[in-house]
């Protein structure tokens, strides 16, 4: 399994706060674009999807 940021949830209008509470930095983001997760770097912790206000964060096949 493998995390993803579904577009239509994320507002994409700010910087996200998950990346500083990712523990692998597997959280990345370019300006004020949507988020990406690495899936080579993910621990599959669930933090991200945890504390997402957004509830954009969630599991899905590789």
């Amino acid at each position: 399994m493998a995390y993803t940021i579904d577009p239509g949830r994320c507002p994409q209008n700010h910087r996200c706060p998950l990346i500083g509470l990712c523990p692998a930095e597997a959280i990345s983001q370019e300006g004020f674009s949507l988020p990406r997760i690495d899936a080579s770097k993910c621990l599959e912790c669930g933090l991200c999807a945890e504390h997402c206000g957004r509830q954009a964060v969630h599991l899905a096949d590789r």
